[in-house]
């Protein structure tokens, strides 16, 4: 009986052993086999967080949107400017070879623009708003009989340039403004280099200061053009009783003819307005109801008691008009000329003809020739400068310069020698 019984033992444990088999089979085929697959799982983890992500994000950006509205509405346009500074001193010394000092040398010594003296320029440049700039400019200038150690710097410029768009921008200058501010740039470097009025890449009327200013520039293809108005109050006359200030008009055109040349046509216009009352009034204040024309009748009760000492003044427009020619030889070399006429006399024409080789790390030299012409054979003034630039690093350069004036009857040399230090 035993092999009987074993027999049927083995039996039982194989139908067992295929039921359980069966059993594996059925449910592997009706259940979900996603759930045990690790892949899957990763992948429901990943959309799950993702989902969590993408409602953090928009929580963000709402708070953010929240900050920049309030930063937007009471926050200031200097939160996020930059100020780069700058200083720089200037010593000019000149050796004059003159017979004697009479009074026609000395008129002589400043028809040729010779600038003697030390020059310090402390200047803030901000930007605002990414386009726009905001320049305030601190000088201290020591000419002529001051103290040699210096004066403390006073503000000297202040300017606001906004560039609207690409083709056109404004700028405000409440003081301190010069022609060449609301002018059309040339970035030349020889033009820190200049020793001379004559040897400056300009006419002087682009030195002009002129008080206040605001003016628009245009640019368009290869032109460009810019506008500006100017207010200056001249002060007291001597021995005159008033006041008079000028309101002047500045125009400029630039052509660019070429990829390295460009042409310049400039100009302006001034018109000082006179009056009779003496009155004192503060910067930037432009009394405009006085210069109104009065009736007769007030100028006939004032002409009956004139005033012991009194000089009459005119308004009479005065002004000039330059054109001038710029090209590029290469990145250091420029050669340049210019000319410009008076209005109140068209023969008194003022010329010059320069050309400079000034890098920034080697040996530089510049060469110009210059005068003034009041008729067809009249030379009143010509003069020839010629100078070397050295270089000691990005922060001090040393130039020797030799100029000759001849002024009239009135002939000198005269050696100078410029250092300027940058910081």
């Amino acid at each position: 009986m035993e092999p009987v019984a074993s027999a049927v033992d083995k039996l039982k444990g194989f139908a067992k052993s295929t039921q359980d088999f069966a059993n594996g089979v059925v449910s592997h085929w009706t259940g979900n086999p996603n759930r045990r697959n690790p892949i899957e799982i990763l992948k429901r983890l990943q959309r799950e967080a993702f989902s969590d992500l993408m409602k953090l994000r928009d929580r963000q950006d709402k708070v953010e949107r929240i900050l920049s509205f309030y930063k937007s509405s009471k926050g200031s346009p200097f939160q996020e400017a930059s100020t780069h500074v700058r200083g720089e001193v200037d010593v000019l010394g000149a050796l004059l070879f003159m017979d004697n000092d009479s009074q026609q040398n000395f008129s002589a010594i400043r028809r040729s623009g010779i600038r003697t003296g030390v020059h310090s320029r402390l200047t803030f440049e901000t930007t605002i708003r990414e386009k726009d700039t905001l320049v305030t400019e601190f000088v201290s200038n020591v000419t002529g009989h001051d103290d040699v150690l210096g004066s403390p710097l006073s503000l000297a410029k202040v300017l606001y340039a906004a560039n609207i768009s690409d083709w056109f921008s404004v700028a405000a200058i409440p003081v301190g403004a010069h022609c060449r501010d609301v002018g059309i740039s040339t970035n030349s470097p020889h033009q820190k280099k200049a020793l001379t009025n004559y040897s400056s890449l300009g006419p002087p009327l682009l030195n002009l200061c002129n008080g206040s200013a605001i003016g628009l520039m245009v640019r368009k293809s290869n032109i460009v053009a810019s506008l500006a108005q100017f207010v200056s109050g001249l002060g007291m006359q001597p021995s005159s009783v008033g006041f008079t200030q000028c309101f002047s008009t500045f125009g400029q055109v630039v052509c660019q003819l070429s990829r390295s040349t460009k042409l310049s046509l400039l100009g302006i216009h001034q018109v000082p307005k006179f009056s009779s009352q003496e009155v004192r009034l503060g910067a930037l204040a432009i009394p405009v109801g006085i210069f109104r024309r009065r009736n007769i009748s007030e100028m006939t009760r004032e002409a009956s008691a004139p005033i012991i000492g009194a000089q009459t003044s005119e308004n009479v427009p005065t002004g000039s008009i330059a054109l001038m020619l710029e090209s590029e030889l290469d990145e250091s070399t420029r050669i340049g000329g210019w000319f410009e006429m008076k209005r109140c006399n068209p023969r008194h024409l003022q010329w010059a003809v320069s050309i400079a080789d000034t890098p920034d790390d080697e040996f530089g030299w510049g060469l110009s020739l210059g005068g003034l012409i009041q008729g067809p054979k009249s030379w009143d003034h010509f003069q020839v400068e010629t100078f070397l630039n050295f270089n000691f690093g990005k922060r001090f350069s040393l130039q020797p310069a030799l100029i000759y004036v001849m002024d009239g009857s009135t002939q000198f040399p005269s050696l100078m020698l410029r250092s300027n230090w940058s910081l």
